[in-house]
């Protein structure tokens, strides 16, 4: 059983195309809420926490939805498609808002242009786990997310050379060529994936898991305590672990100005260190976990970022050398990431992915909502160094109530013949 590289490019079009538009997000959309409409620090934290809050509401929504309808492009296509039409139309209202200061327009227009971005969300990444075996669906995600990050430097690449040195420069190039890659991604996405044959062609191929799909949709039962018991633990450990990795990633510019008195951008490059690291590890993670299992690849990730936590800790200033360590960071999130989401959609019913994907996405946006507020308050009232013990604490409980996860794991596919272990995937 071998996974195929290039449909799984082909799937991961979507998830491509919306990192991408976050990465402009996060950069360009406080800028404006600055430069152009002078807004307070705390207004834009709220304005800027909004997609969070409306994916808490509507990821599991959608995901639910997508999971029941049943159209002659599928159950996920008509959402990417849509929500992408909707999102490439109403973001492109924004540049023309900060251009002609219109603040109502704005706030107007970001509202409705992250509704739609929420609204294919969920149906974009589950579109990968519908199109995929499940003992390939950590390395396919490892595919994902290494296309993630890549949409990602898009968006940077944009944002560097488009972006003018005025007070207020024009972002209309940045919003654009963003545009253009997602309505690309999705036209790429229509023409090669066919969702239904594919569907089709999977059941074929692997009856076994077409057979247990029909049995769980046709079958009303609940799911079986123990399954209902992991799940709440994988849940929890999801929530635990980006409020540890969201508090550092928040607020270690700040951290580095204060306590290690850096000048300049120059934090910018640990952070750096960290993503190539990342970048770096997908694909061997999604390998790694193929081999010794998801959820042990998990809490070796997880066991890395707490050591890598505690020793940045110890550094009083910058030292060229805390850089190992923020790669251990970058590697020990690549080894989360990969294999979280599947160990997720592993426990669901084969008619219900959409629905746990909304699920995974709720528990990771509720953290990254309540850990800046949280360890904010610590920052604020006690001491910066207070950080990385934050991060330490709620990475040390993710290890505990992961450890508590019996279900989800992916068996390697049994070899057929002696000279098959032999094999190496390609």
């Amino acid at each position: 059983m071998k996974l195929n590289y290039k449909r799984t490019f082909f799937v991961g079009l979507a998830f491509f195309s919306i990192t991408a538009f976050w990465q402009m997000y996060d950069n360009i959309i406080p800028l404006i809420l600055q430069n152009t409409f002078h807004l307070k620090e705390s207004v834009i934290g709220a304005i800027m926490a909004l997609d969070n809050v409306l994916a808490v509401f509507l990821l599991p929504i959608i995901g639910t939805l997508s999971d029941k309808v049943d159209t002659p492009l599928g159950k996920r296509t008509p959402f990417i498609l849509g929500g992408t039409a909707a999102a490439v139309v109403l973001m492109m209202l924004l540049p023309l808002a900060d251009s002609r200061e219109m603040l109502w327009l704005f706030i107007a227009a970001l509202g409705l242009t992250l509704i739609a971005m929420a609204m294919y969300r969920s149906p974009a990444v589950a579109l990968m786990p519908d199109l995929t075996p499940k003992p390939l669906r950590s390395s396919a995600n490892a595919v994902i997310n290494l296309m993630g990050a890549v949409g990602g430097v898009y968006s940077l690449v944009l944002i560097r050379f488009l972006v003018g040195k005025e007070e207020r420069p024009s972002y209309l190039g940045v919003f654009a060529g963003v545009a253009i890659l997602m309505v690309a991604s999705a036209v790429i996405l229509l023409l090669t994936i066919r969702e239904k044959k594919l569907a089709a062609q999977i059941a074929e191929e692997y009856p076994e898991e077409a057979e247990e799909a029909a049995a769980e949709e046709t079958s009303a039962a609940p799911l079986a305590p123990e399954v209902r018991r992991s799940l709440g633990f994988i849940l929890a450990s999801i929530a635990l672990w980006y409020a540890a990795y969201n508090a550092v990633t928040t607020a270690f510019s700040r951290y580095a100005v204060t306590v290690w008195g850096m000048e300049g951008g120059g934090f910018a490059d640990c952070l750096m260190v960290a993503t190539v690291a990342a970048i770096l590890s997908y694909i061997p993670s999604g390998a790694i976990a193929s081999r010794i299992g998801r959820k042990r690849t998990i809490l070796l990730g997880v066991a890395c970022m707490f050591v890598s936590y505690t020793s940045v800790l110890f550094y009083p200033t910058y030292h060229f050398s805390a850089n190992i360590f923020f790669a251990l960071i970058g590697i020990g999130w690549a080894a989360i990431n990969v294999n979280s989401l599947p160990m997720v959609v592993e426990m669901s019913r084969g008619s219900e992915i959409g629905k746990y994907t909304g699920l995974y996405y709720t528990f990771s946006m509720s953290a990254q909502i309540i850990t800046p507020i949280l360890s904010g308050i610590l920052l604020q009232y006690i001491s910066y160094h207070t950080l990385f013990p934050y991060a330490m604490f709620f990475t040390a409980c993710a290890f505990f109530t992961m450890s508590r996860v019996k279900h989800g794991d992916a068996k390697p596919a049994a070899k057929k013949t002696v000279l098959e272990n032999f094999d190496v995937d390609d």
